[in-house]
């Protein structure tokens, strides 16, 4: 039978349109060109000139012979510029590549090879990591330097021209390219790579679109919301939020780095309502000395994932002003895509119970379309019983293309039809999920599977605990036993072995108890997600 609704109603540009973020700062800049988008330090730019900066780069970079399908890498901490490239190396048809400040030269020369990169645009900051970098790699990419007048440091320039030169010869009417389909890569983000060499995630226009504004509603930010940037923006293009600002009209709070009195001073004087992070970021903020700190005018959202924080973090950041929310997700699926969304019943919870919930990673973003814990071998979903352990799936528009040049990776993630997390976890009976570990970090002892998680949730109720990672130790009788590794809160003793497992036992089953206790500063990425795979070989030596 013919349907009717399909006949003679074909797709045409006056009723479709590829959808991208790009839009976002068209409109944030043709409705409200004179709003501060951009502040850093006691520089301030507007919609108006953020956007005409934006295409003028997009208008270099053509003329510099960068189009569709090309790789634009750049190498950039948290400022004005790295916003820009958002925008402009898109606007030519090309891919963005954001690489990771903390990575070594030959992590760097692999990513430039592996994505064929054409031009990079690298910070000051970061010349003497670049500089091997290039000498390693076999591309030879056209290289701009961003020397940014907040930066008082040392470093080179390595480039034959500086940024502000670059785009200062563009078009700010430059007629910039949509899409031709919204499937088309926006951006490529590498994984850590512990494991063997990183894996490139691409990113589609629809994906970037759909996250950007999922956010918003995620996070219940308001038109002119304001922004800080202490998550780094080269972390899964800084969960989509350099595209979600523009479709708010809200404003860019640019900070280089994470210090205590530069992120208060910051939050105060810009009236900051939003912002995200890893748990560390909370951790610097709350630990800051009292004449570092500054009193709020209103509450402040924080978004953090990673693990669920500490009870005692949480209520700390509570007293100072902030309100922290837990999000889940990977860089496979743009960033976060899961939030732990408050239940007003759950007020009601003793301290304990809310912390409780709190731990707990949640649903799915309106912008995801399935999520579920199934068995991996029958792809059947667990018991809603919270306890049955399974592997998180997603399904959704926010799921990666793919990787990049590995399509038996791609197969292999993909299986079924789902996108494979590796995460293990549970899922509650209203329908919220919690993580138990990842599938290499469960522990299995005696038979028994063991969650580093639980172990570690257990460890950081201890007082003088400020932190704390557990992984599998080798051990001839039970073939793995837990071993824990802990970072003390300021000014704590070190609590006894034997205190340590009465402690454990108060709040563990015997069998998922310690056998191994370390006090170290643990390992940590930019991003302040703890380097279990360096605990892991640690673990083999004590």
């Amino acid at each position: 039978m013919t349907n009717i609704y399909n006949t003679d109603l074909d797709q045409n540009p006056a009723n479709y349109q590829p959808l991208t973020p790009l839009t976002f700062l068209e409109r944030a800049a043709s409705t409200f060109p004179n709003h501060t988008a951009i502040i850093h330090g006691s520089l301030r730019r507007t919609y108006a000139e953020f956007y005409a900066r934006a295409r003028k780069l997009a208008s270099v970079l053509a003329q510099n012979g960068i189009s569709t399908g090309d790789t634009v890498s750049v190498m950039l901490a948290n400022t004005p510029a790295m916003l820009e490239a958002h925008y402009g190396v898109p606007m030519t048809g090309a891919v963005l590549h954001s690489m990771n400040t903390r990575l070594d030269a030959a992590v760097i020369a692999f990513q430039l090879d592996h994505s064929e990169c054409k031009l990079l645009i690298t910070d000051r900051e970061f010349s003497p990591t670049i500089k091997e970098a290039l000498k390693l790699c076999t591309v030879k990419p056209h290289v701009i330097d961003y020397d940014d007048p907040e930066y008082d440091g040392d470093g080179e320039l390595l480039g034959d021209v500086e940024y502000e030169l670059f785009i200062s010869l563009g078009n700010p009417n430059f007629p910039w390219k949509m899409p031709e389909n919204e499937w088309d890569a926006i951006s490529l983000n590498y994984t850590s790579g512990t494991t063997g060499n990183p894996k490139g995630v691409v990113y589609h226009h629809r994906g970037a679109s759909l996250l950007a504004q999922g956010n918003a509603l995620t996070a219940s930010m308001p038109k002119h919301s304001v922004y800080l940037w202490t998550l780094p923006m080269f972390h899964c293009n800084g969960w989509c939020f350099p595209w979600t600002l523009s479709a708010i009209v809200g404003t860019h709070v640019c900070l280089r780095a994470v210090r205590q009195k530069a992120m208060w001073d910051a939050i105060a004087d810009n009236k900051v309502t939003h912002m995200c992070g890893a748990p560390i970021v909370m951790s610097t903020l709350i630990s800051a000395a009292d004449e570092d700190k500054r009193e709020l005018e209103t509450q402040v959202e924080f978004f953090t994932a990673a693990a669920p924080p500490p009870e005692a973090v949480l209520a700390a950041m509570k007293d100072e002003g902030f309100n922290v929310t837990h999000l889940y997700g990977l860089t496979e699926c743009y960033g976060p895509a899961v939030v732990n969304d408050w239940n007003l019943d759950w007020d009601a919870l003793d301290s304990a119970g809310q912390a409780a919930m709190k731990a707990r990673q949640g649903v799915r973003y309106s912008a995801l379309e399935a999520l579920d814990v199934k068995d991996p071998e029958t792809m059947q979903s667990v018991p809603r019983d919270g306890e049955t352990i399974g592997e998180v799936m997603m399904q959704g528009n926010v799921v990666m293309k793919g990787y990049l040049k590995n399509p038996d990776a791609t197969q292999e993630v993909f299986a079924g039809g789902w996108f494979h997390t590796g995460d293990l976890g549970v899922m509650h009976e209203d329908g919220y999920i919690q993580l138990k570990d990842r599938s290499k970090d469960i522990i299995i002892s005696g038979g028994e599977n063991i969650s580093s998680i639980e172990v570690e949730d257990a460890l950081y109720k201890h007082p003088a605990i400020a932190a704390a990672a557990v992984v599998a130790k080798e051990d001839e009788k039970w073939g793995e036993t837990p071993c824990a590794f802990i970072e003390l809160a300021d000014g704590k003793d070190a609590p006894s072995a034997e205190d340590l497992d009465q402690w454990c036992r108060s709040h563990l089953a015997a069998f998922k108890i310690p056998k191994t206790y370390v006090f170290e500063d643990l390992p940590k990425t930019s991003t302040g997600k703890i380097q279990k795979f360096v605990l892991r070989e640690r673990a083999k030596e004590v």
